[in-house]
C-alpha cells in the first residue's frame, strides 16, 4: 500500500465527457485521482488520472475496484457516481428488460459503489459521495421515461443517504447538468420493442433531444460544479450544473402546474 497525503478520487465513467472532464479537473485540484472505464484498453491516457476497469453492473468487479484503490493509496476521500447509460423512446416501448437494464446501470451501480466505498469513508470519518443526476431527476422527459426514473431514483437515494452518513463525517451529494455536450444522446439505447402509434413523435422528440445536446453546456462546466461539491467547506445538497440546470429548477419551483405542462409540452413539439 502506498499512503498519500493527498486526497483521493474515485470517477466512474472517466474515459469521456463529464467523466474525462471531471478527472482531469480534480487532478488540477490537488486530487490524485483514479478513473474507470469499462474497457481500459480503449482509454487514451489521462496525465495525472491511473485507469482501473470497472463494470458498475458487476458486484464483483465493483468490490475489486475500490479494494485496489484502498490498497493502493490507502484513502477514498470523493467518489463520483457518472457512470451512466441513456435510454430513448416512449414507455411502452421500452421492454422490462431493457429497462432493468438501464436501473442496473445508473441506479443498482451508484449503490453498489456507494456500499463497498463507505466503510473505507467511515473508518477515516470523511468523505464526499457524489451522484452525477440530471436535470430529469426533477423533470419529466416524454420519450425518455426509464431514464428519467433512473435519475429521479438518484435524487431520493442520494437525498436519504446524505441524511444517514452525516454522522460519521461523510456528505451525499447531487449534481444536476442539463443537455451537455456529449456522445449521450447517439449512444442512448434506442426502444427494443418500437410500435408505430409512436413512431412520428418519437423521431420529432429524437431531433429536439439531438440539438439540445449539440447546443448544451461543455463538459468542463459540469466538471467544474463537480470539483466544487468535492471541496466546498458547506456543501450544498443539490449542484445546478451550468445556467440552463438552474433556470430549470426555477421554472420546476416556481411556475404553476399548468404553464410548466404547458411549457414541457411545446419544448418537445407535443400537440395540445
Amino acid at each position: 500500500m502506498t499512503t498519500t497525503n493527498r486526497p483521493v478520487a474515485l470517477v466512474t465513467g472517466a474515459s469521456s465527457g463529464i467523466g474525462k472532464e471531471t478527472a482531469l479537473a480534480l487532478v488540477a485540484a490537488g486530487f490524485n485521482v483514479v478513473g474507470t472505464s469499462r474497457d481500459t484498453s480503449r482509454v487514451a491516457p489521462l496525465d495525472g488520472v491511473t485507469f482501473l476497469g470497472l463494470d458498475v453492473a458487476s458486484d464483483a468487479s465493483v468490490s475489486a475496484a475500490v479494494q485496489e484503490v484502498s490498497e493502493r493509496f490507502g484513502r477514498i476521500d470523493v467518489l463520483v457516481n457518472n457512470a451512466g447509460v441513456g435510454s430513448m423512446g416512449a414507455a411502452e416501448e421500452t421492454s422490462v428488460e431493457q429497462a432493468q437494464a438501464v436501473f442496473d446501470t445508473n441506479v443498482f451501480g451508484v449503490m453498489r459503489l456507494v456500499n463497498e466505498v463507505l466503510p473505507h469513508m467511515r473508518a477515516q470519518r470523511r468523505g464526499r459521495i457524489i451522484n452525477i443526476s440530471s436535470v430529469l431527476g426533477f423533470l419529466p422527459q416524454p420519450y425518455m421515461a426509464a431514464y428519467a426514473a433512473s435519475k429521479h431514483a438518484i435524487e431520493g437515494y442520494t437525498e436519504s443517504l446524505d441524511h444517514e452518513v452525516r454522522d460519521h463525517g461523510i456528505r451525499a451529494l447531487i449534481v444536476e447538468p442539463a443537455y451537455t455536450r456529449t456522445g449521450f444522446e447517439a449512444n442512448s439505447v434506442k426502444p427494443d420493442t418500437p410500435l408505430p402509434a409512436y413512431a412520428k413523435q418519437r423521431l420529432a422528440v429524437d431531433r429536439v433531444m439531438a440539438q439540445a445536446v449539440r447546443e448544451g453546456d461543455v463538459p468542463a462546466i459540469v466538471a467544474k460544479v463537480i470539483v466544487a461539491a468535492a471541496t466546498d467547506t458547506k456543501p450544498k445538497l443539490r449542484y445546478a450544473a451550468g445556467p440552463l440546470a438552474g433556470r430549470a429548477r426555477l421554472l420546476r419551483r416556481v411556475a404553476p402546474a399548468q404553464v410548466f405542462d404547458k411549457q414541457i409540452r411545446k419544448m418537445n413539439q407535443l400537440a395540445g
